[in-house]
């Protein structure tokens, strides 16, 4: 088998309604598509879900880094030959992370394809489903609680709740959500990165008595030895979670020497596709660290690859799979099965849809 030409196209995808984090508000953003079709007939497709302030790379960076790097570099190749051409891909793009998952992700697809298998069958099956939480944004607390109020009556049962703009805030919007959401309910928060060491330690200390299963990057990426300061501070109260500090290899090996936290966020975007997140994943099972799959802003053949990789691997506690959720426009949302807060794949061979452009 070998690889005939490559395929790259962007699509803008819309929100339902504009998100806002610590960071960013958006109501639309762009994934970019990639198709490798080869000599047999078979395709595999990946997609490139680019967050410019976690990776540096934005739409007019990766579809140069696709057309010009990754299609040359393919062409002709044998797509079953997957480790050289993710190696190699790696050295020629080496801080495009999400363009490789792109690519990563399309020879997965492929490679399942031609075994006929799902992927996460092929790459070690742990589970068949996976309990995913849905993102609330920042807004008002009754807007908060209103759009949890959405999300609970679907059938979810994990919130993920973002802040890292207004400690006071943050603080009364966790209570609240305690008491809407009872003890049923997973609770956890997102400070992208939003608060001071001091301003997180008070956080942990005022909202003990909701019982958050994790706190997310409270401090900022550049820094990862703070999050040590406040996994110390906290004293075991919440788990605290490295997302925006962990890129690649050597930041898990890191994170993990250093006992700076209790879990990874690890994402197919930020770490270069499947590949690279197994291996963070052997780093933190070293460790003892637990792991959440989470995803950027991401079509549903995206998710559909983080649900993949998460059934495959034993250390994963916990989803965040739901970026695909909230688009009106996804013509790929299909390629997740969301009941009752559970998300499983569709059951057809590789990432288990057929994307078209």
């Amino acid at each position: 088998m070998k690889i005939l030409r490559c395929e790259v196209w962007p699509v803008t995808l819309k929100l339902r309604a504009p998100f806002t984090i610590a960071y960013s508000t958006l109501d639309e953003t762009v994934n970019v598509f990639f198709r490798i079709v080869t000599d047999t007939g078979l395709t595999g497709c990946g997609v490139a879900a680019p967050d410019e302030m976690v990776t540096g790379e934005n739409e007019t960076t990766i579809l140069p880094a696709l057309r010009e790097t990754a299609e040359p570099l393919l062409r002709g190749s044998d797509p079953l030959k997957m480790g050289m051409l993710i190696e190699k891909l790696g050295k020629a793009l080496p801080k495009e992370p999400t363009a490789r998952a792109a690519v990563d992700m399309a020879l997965f697809d492929l490679l399942g394809k031609k075994a006929h298998l799902p992927l996460f069958q092929l790459l070690g099956a742990c589970r068949s489903s996976i309990k995913t939480s849905v993102t609330v944004g920042i807004m008002p607390l009754e807007e908060t609680l209103e759009e949890t109020r959405r999300w609970i009556a679907k059938g979810f049962s994990a919130i993920k709740l973002k802040g890292g703009l207004n400690l006071e805030e943050d603080i009364r919007k966790v209570r609240r959500l305690r008491e809407l959401l009872g003890p049923g309910v997973g609770l956890r928060f997102d400070a992208n990165q939003g608060y001071s060491v001091e301003e997180a330690q008070r956080f942990i200390e005022e909202t003990a008595s909701a019982k958050l299963e994790a706190i997310e990057q409270p401090t900022p990426a550049a820094s990862p030895a703070l999050l040590g300061d406040v996994r110390a501070g906290g004293r075991g109260v919440v788990p605290v979670m490295a997302d925006e500090s962990l890129l690649k290899l050597s930041d898990a090996f890191h994170l993990a020497r250093k006992k700076l936290v209790d879990m990874l966020n690890i994402k197919l975007m930020k770490t270069g596709g499947i590949r690279p997140a197994e291996r963070i994943a052997a780093i933190a099972r070293a460790a003892g660290q637990e792991i959440m799959v989470g995803c950027m802003d991401e079509a549903g053949l995206g998710v559909a690859a983080g649900l993949h990789f998460a059934l495959a691997q034993p250390d994963v506690r916990y989803a965040d799979l739901d970026g695909c959720f909230d688009f009106t426009n996804d013509t790929t949302a299909a390629a997740v099965r969301v009941k009752n807060g559970l998300l499983s794949p569709t059951g057809e061979p590789g990432l288990g849809f057929e994307v078209s452009m």
